[in-house]
């Protein structure tokens, strides 16, 4: 069995849902790292960050890096499902075993 042609939306659909989860990730290690080293900077001696600013970033971070990385794994699903499509009508697709 040789898997002749991808999808393109179906692609940039599975891509983009793949990484805007790890976005999401990302985002909460961001919100994190901020959380931890904001409250820090603003406590440490002369620091003139505000303790919330830390928070402000954190939350962020996790709404705005998902669809980020979303977006951009849709547009990269599209590109390499489209480039699959064409080397395969050119070198032919990749065999897969199935059972």
């Amino acid at each position: 069995m040789v898997l002749k042609r991808i999808g393109v939306g179906s692609a940039a659909k599975i891509f983009g849902a793949l990484y805007a989860s790890i976005g999401l990730i990302a985002g909460i290690c961001f919100a994190l790292f901020s959380s931890v080293f904001g409250g820090l900077m603003a406590s440490a001696e002369g620091g003139n960050m505000p303790g919330w600013a830390g928070m402000v970033f954190g939350v962020g971070g996790i709404v705005i890096l998902p669809i980020l990385y979303g977006v951009l794994g849709f547009i990269g699903g599209a590109i390499w499902a489209a480039l699959y499509n064409l080397f395969a009508r050119l070198v032919g697709g990749l065999e897969l075993h199935l059972e």
